[in-house]
This record gives structure tokens, sequence and C-alpha cells, in this order.
């Protein structure tokens, strides 16, 4: 669904709204039109680009899922982790 025109307000990243602004300029159109080019435009890199199937497995119940690659991380050992990094 395309809606023509629609207004909305977001806040982007300085790095990300200085290179939509160039864009914007170099090409001669209003930043949002820049801005909803370049999202088309990593949209269409995103289903172009090969994925790596072999990193998949099919679960019992149908769905895609990582194959394991060793050892299991437990929600205790992320809790650990982040108490020692935080202090």
């Amino acid at each position: 669904m395309h809606i023509e025109g629609m207004r909305t307000t977001v806040t982007l990243d300085q790095d990300v709204y200085e290179v939509a602004s160039l864009y914007a300029c170099g090409k001669g159109m209003t930043l949002g039109k820049a801005l909803s080019e370049l999202a088309r435009k990593g949209r269409e890199a995103d289903l172009a680009a090969p994925v790596d199937m072999s990193v998949f497995e099919r679960a019992s119940n149908g769905l895609l899922v990582i194959k394991s690659r060793g050892r299991v991380i437990t929600s205790e050992m992320v809790k650990a982790a982040l108490e020692e990094e935080l202090g």
C-alpha cells in the first residue's frame, strides 16, 4: 500500500541525516524524497542479497532456525556477563 504524500516525523542519527541531505541536494530533491529513494534502494539490496541457507535447519514445527554451532548460551550466562560489564 502506498499513500502519496504521507507526512511523518522521524528522528535520524546525525550521520544518516548528513548523507540523506547531501544525496537530496545532489539529486535536486526534497529530503523526504531522498529518504524514500534510499530506503527503497536498501530494501532492494536486501532482497537481492544471496542468503546462505546452509546455516539454517528446519525445526519439527516447520520453521527455519539457525543451526547450533556449539555450546548453548543461557539467560543466566547473559545476565552474569551484563552484571560483570556494568559493574
